[in-house]
């Protein structure tokens, strides 16, 4: 009972003494408080629409008939696209497009509406900059749903015109009738899937990089062996001690940023908020563990902060919110499960989108919770570097 009392005692004199350290040092304010915020109102802010609107277009008219420039109204009046040259040629439209002024282009041939009257095919030609791929995805395919929905008319136009009746006609228009409904996301909102996953990737990299500068820095300064003497020559305790305040800080802004996400913005968040609150943590501790790992295997700050940036930004590009991982190297498949933004995000779709109970993301919460050994694995080299290494600059 007394060693009990004895290591909370020495827990809470190192935790004071890392408080002290974070107040006084701007860097980890900015990088605890200032940095995540300032990302999450960046993000939700560039996002708020969940996607792209008013996507500048031109539309060349070389028909110039009723029919033409119904077409180019109706294009006007989708929600993400905005008709802003209609007066142009082509080799001017080609200029816009590739100095980046518009993302997309739309050719009404001419005799468009003869030819639609009397049954022949005409074409509308569709360009989009696929350089900047959101915009030309999204553009093209709001032109090409306008395309089809102008040859439905075309064709509803000639059958009445023939003698018809309109469900004839509309069951050889679209003799297949397709009911779509996106699951998790479906109003496919682009901020919905990645405003969850990057704002705690960027708390994930901040968490590395602080918990490496943290321990980094007692080597650097020379302080390394007044820590240990106050933890009793125990690093275990001396670790839990330093990070005990990170973890309190990062957490509560890792709930701030689940507020922001599901409370404010309102995204999906169908097996409620204790899951990912509890994903959180499990998240924090893992960042911080990993942080550990790294300034143990490379205890040199520069060294450090790099393996920390290094495997930070790798975090988002192997997690598999983008790209899918089964679509990877079988090698690149086998190492995102290295990286705890992966397993962050699989609960995170099982549990905010898909409403799974619990137990379904056992195996990834206990992955999450399975990092907590990497400190164990260099508790030793640690050690050996807080008393013998001796800084260079």
């Amino acid at each position: 009972m007394s060693y009990i009392k004895n290591s909370i005692n020495i827990v809470r004199s190192i935790a004071l003494r890392e408080v002290k350290t974070i107040t006084h040092k701007p860097i980890f304010m900015y990088a605890m408080l200032i940095a995540p915020l300032f990302s999450l109102v960046f993000f939700l802010t560039l996002m708020g629409k969940g996607l792209p609107t008013k996507l500048p277009i031109a539309v060349i008219d070389d028909d110039n008939t009723a029919t033409s420039r119904n077409v180019a109204r109706q294009m006007d009046a989708f929600e993400q696209t905005d008709v802003v040259f209609r007066d142009v040629d082509f080799p001017s439209a080609r200029i816009l497009l590739q100095k980046g002024d518009i993302y997309g282009i739309m050719v009404i041939p001419k005799d468009f509406e003869k030819d639609v009257s009397n049954g022949s095919q005409p074409k509308i030609s569709i360009y989009t900059n696929n350089s900047f791929l959101i915009a030309g995805s999204l553009l093209y395919k709001d032109m090409r749903m306008m395309a089809s929905l102008s040859s439905g008319a075309a064709q509803l136009k000639v059958g009445q015109a023939r003698g018809k009746t309109e469900d004839q006609i509309l069951a050889q228009v679209q003799p297949i009738v397709i009911d779509t409904h996106p699951l998790g996301n479906p109003w496919l909102n682009y901020s919905v899937y990645l405003s969850n996953i990057i704002l705690p990737g960027i708390l994930g990299m901040l968490i590395f990089l602080c918990t490496v500068y943290s321990i980094g820095g007692e080597i650097k300064h020379q302080h390394a062996k007044e820590w240990l003497h106050m933890a009793g020559d125990s690093l275990p305790l001396a670790l839990l001690g330093k990070l005990l305040p990170h973890t309190v800080i990062f957490y509560s802004v890792g709930l701030a940023i689940l507020g922001a996400l599901f409370g404010w913005s309102h995204f999906p968040m169908n097996s409620g908020l204790l899951p990912m609150m509890l994903l959180m943590f499990l998240f924090v501790v893992a960042a911080q563990c990993c942080g550990v790992f790294m300034i143990g295997v490379l205890p040199n700050m520069r060294l450090g902060l790099s393996f920390a940036s290094l495997w930070g930004v790798l975090s988002f590009s192997i997690s598999g919110f983008t790209f899918p991982v089964a679509a990877m190297h079988p090698t690149i498949a086998a190492l995102s499960n290295l990286f705890p933004l992966r397993h962050y995000f699989l609960v995170y779709a099982d549990q905010a989108l898909n409403g799974l109970p619990l137990y379904y993301s056992a195996v990834e919460l206990l992955a999450l919770a399975s990092f907590a050994i990497l400190p164990v694995l260099v508790l030793k080299p640690l050690k050996f570097a807080l008393l013998n290494v001796s800084y260079k600059m």
